[in-house]
Order: C-alpha cells, then structure tokens, then sequence
C-alpha cells in the first residue's frame, strides 16, 4: 500500500523550472511541504506564491560550495524539519569531445557531480539521527547506456549512479533510501544545446517526455513501503531504442 505524503517534508534544487519543479508540483498535491531551491530568486518567490503555503522558496548558488554545505539549517529554519532530499539540479553538454569546450564541461560536472555529492552531505547526517529519510537524484538513462553524442553529461552520471549505488549501501542500516530516477529525454532547458535537426526528429516521432512523467515516476518511489527502495528506476519514451 502507498505510503502517504502528508505533512513530509521535502527539498528540491534546481526547483525553479523543469523536472525540479514538477517534482515540487506533485509533492505539494501529494500534502508534502517542499523547499524549492535555486539560485532564481524572483522566480522562486513567483512560484512558492501560487504553490502556496506549503511551498517554500530558497535561494542558493549550487555552486557556492560553502553556501551549499550550509542548506541544513536554512531548510530546518523553514519547515522543522526534512525527510525528502532530491538532487535534482544539472546541466547538460553533449558534442563530440574533441570539438568540446573543457571549461564548460567544468561546471557541468561540478554541478552534476560535486554540487549534488555536496548537498547530500549536507543533509545526510541529519537523516541518519533521525533513523528515517530519502534521498533521490535526478540521474539519467545516460548513466546506464553511454550515449554517443554526450560522452561529458554521460560520464557525469555515471559517476551519480555509482555514488547512489554505494552510499544506499552505506546508509540503508540507518532507514536511509537512496534512490535515482535515470529519464530518457525530457523536454526541459538542458537540452537547449541540441542540434536543431534532432530535437525537430524527437518532438515529431514522440521521443521526448513532459517532466510531468518524471514527476508521478518520483512519486511512485516515495510513497513505497518503507521495507521497499527502488534503487533505479529507468523512465524512457516507448519510441527510444535502448
């Protein structure tokens, strides 16, 4: 039987827009409190408003080491308490790498990789006191299959998957569930960078989803009987051959 959502708590990065914010969408309807985090501060405040009272704005530069080692507390200060951690927020590359541009893949695997181990570390311990928590990252097929045409943003979930495979090891003594959501292509802004021909062939044969889907995929997870943790759970456009 579902396990409810009513008065958790959860926190989001990257919640401002795309599979972030869907996710926030859905743990507000479910009953849960969320914390929106990211670094749009107007926005935030934009949406937190029509979310309402549940929802909860937080501004941080997910890049700003020492202001995300310092989530914690700014989140407890708001809600009391935390039992949701989804690190949602990335960034996306793709191209071949010897026309690739080194600083940039810098601060996509900085965001995707040492940002996301970071804010884990931040609330980790707090969820290990409490004997009870979830954390879930956003991850990506990319991280199961290696993709041709993005070796960066693949490398960089692979490195996301092995994290979450061996700290749910780690923490799973403590009633600590880690998990990831791996999506095929959704449509949100990190695939901006696409080329024009291919996200043209996608949108027309049905090879793209709505972060909406990613969203009741999270859902599904979180509400599973505590004794019970999807540990992957892989969510694909039925037209994607992989």
């Amino acid at each position: 039987m579902p396990e409810s959502l009513n008065n958790r708590v959860a926190a989001i990065t990257g919640a401002a827009s795309g599979i972030g914010l869907a996710c926030a969408r859905a743990l507000v309807d479910a009953g849960a409190s969320v914390v929106l985090i990211d670094r749009a501060e107007d926005r935030l405040t934009s949406l937190c408003a029509e979310l309402g009272p549940r929802a909860h704005p937080l501004v941080v530069d997910l890049l700003d080491p020492v202001a995300l080692s310092a989530i914690l507390p700014r989140i407890l200060a708001l809600t009391g308490r935390l039992d949701i951690f989804h690190a949602n927020a990335g960034a996306y590359i793709g191209g071949p790498v010897a026309e690739g541009d080194p600083d940039a893949w810098d601060r996509m695997l900085n965001l995707n990789i040492n940002a996301a181990f970071r804010s884990v570390h931040a609330v980790l311990p707090h969820m290990i006191a409490q004997k009870s928590g979830d954390i879930l990252f956003t991850s990506s097929v990319a991280g199961v299959v290696p993709v041709v045409w993005e070796p960066i943003y693949t490398a960089s979930k692979f490195a996301v998957q092995a994290f979450v495979h061996s700290t749910r090891r780690q923490v799973a003594p403590h009633g600590v569930r880690v998990g990831a959501v791996l999506p095929g292509p959704v449509v949100t802004a990190l695939l901006d960078d696409w080329p024009k021909e291919k996200m043209e062939e996608a949108l027309a044969n049905g090879s793209l989803m709505q972060p909406q889907e990613v969203a009741e995929a999270v859902l599904f997870m979180l509400t599973r009987p505590r004794n019970v943790v999807i540990r992957d759970l892989v969510i694909l456009p039925n037209s994607v051959d992989l």
